[in-house]
Order: C-alpha cells, then structure tokens, then sequence
C-alpha cells in the first residue's frame, strides 16, 4: 500500500507528459485511446482526466512545457534582467532550441505524424499564445521608456513576427545537419539581428547579410 501511496504522489502533469513522450517513441504511433494508453502506464483513467482532457492536450502542452522550461532556466541567469531586448529574444531562442534538441527525437515525430503539416502545427498552438506574450513583454517594456508615440513599436506586429520567426527557425533546425546544429545557432543569431534591425530603422546590412546565409543554405 506504501507503494502505490508514493506513486500517486509523484503522478502529476510532467510524469504524464513523460509517459506520453516515452510512450510515442516506443510504439512510434500517436496512443489510439486514454484507455489504451492508461493501461499501458498502469494508471487510472480519472488520474489521467486529472491532468489532461484528451490527448491532444497533452499533446499542446508537451510544446508549452519547452516554452515554461526555457524561461526557467534564462531566469536562473542574474544577468538577464540587465539584459537588452535583443539579447533577451536571442537567450529566449538559443535556450529553447538547446531543449528541442536534447528532445529531438519527439519534436521530429509531433511535427512529421500526420502527412497534414497543419495539423501538426495545432499542437503549437498554446506555444504560439506563450512565444507572442514573451515578445509582447519585451516590446512593451522598450515603449514604456520612450516619450514619443511615432518611436514606438507596435507590439502586435512585433509578436506576430517573432512567431513567424520562431516556425522559420524550428522548419530550418528540423532540416539542420551540422555537428551540434551549427548552423541553426547562425540562423538564431543574423534572424534576430534582422528584426531588431528592421525595427530600429537600419536594415538594409543585416538583409543582405542574412540573405546570403539563407542562398548559401538553400543552394547547399
């Protein structure tokens, strides 16, 4: 009895979501049923519906766990607050895509199942709400110190874009073979250097420089 007591105890949301990734990876399918995949773990059903509502919840919430790690550990850094805003969003991507790849077995499985690549991408859904409210913050923040209304951003467009930015980053890394993903680290750094270019009005070096990168990489 002090067995299955202390088993209960450590059930929660990260060792079901340990379950399912472990479980995808097994049976290289998506589990057909809560039921099916209940049994194979040894758990209850209503434990299950505890945490989750269906499987595409966990699903979602695999990516969301990326996004709340990512910014534990950025946080754990007592010089991020002193962070600028472009050092914020390339420590934001570097420490994120560091997770994708001790993970990179199961985020290449999520994002290729379905032959539908949009249903894919609904699992990204809550990452997407986390990614612009991150860049939302960070745009926000910068507008707060400036007196001007014409100097300020539009924090909208700036989320929106970092979103887009984060799809073209996750796509180019899924297809990146260098030693230690090499390259993707040089796509992070000259697409971020763009954007903050672009908003900072001088962007014509940092397009050409990262254009050519993305010709190199293409023709390669």
């Amino acid at each position: 009895m002090a067995t299955k007591s202390q088993t209960k105890k450590k059930l929660d949301d990260n060792s079901i979501i340990a379950m399912y990734m472990d479980y995808v990876l097994e049976e290289e399918k998506v589990p057909k049923s809560i039921y099916k995949f209940c049994k194979t773990n040894k758990i209850k059903e209503e434990e299950f519906y505890s945490f989750f509502g269906s499987i595409e919840g966990i699903q979602k919430a695999v990516w969301s766990k990326f996004y709340v790690n990512a910014i534990h550990v950025m946080h754990k850094n007592e010089e991020y607050a002193a962070f600028t805003n472009k050092d914020k969003m390339l420590t934001f991507y570097f420490t994120i895509f560091e997770l994708l790849t001790m993970n990179r077995s199961y985020v290449l499985f999520a994002l290729k199942e379905d032959k539908n690549m949009l249903k894919n991408l609904s699992q990204l859904k809550d990452l997407r709400d986390d990614v612009k409210s991150f860049a939302t913050e960070l745009i926000e923040g910068a507008n707060a110190d400036k007196n001007l209304k014409i100097t300020k951003k539009n924090p909208k467009i700036f989320s929106e874009g970092a979103w887009i930015q984060f799809l073209f980053l996750l796509k180019f890394w899924m297809n990146d073979s260098s030693p230690s993903f090499e390259k993707t680290d040089v796509a992070i750094e000259k697409s971020v250097n763009t954007v903050f270019d672009l908003f900072d009005n001088t962007p014509l070096e940092s397009l050409l420089d990262f254009g050519k990168f993305l010709y190199k990489e293409n023709m390669a």
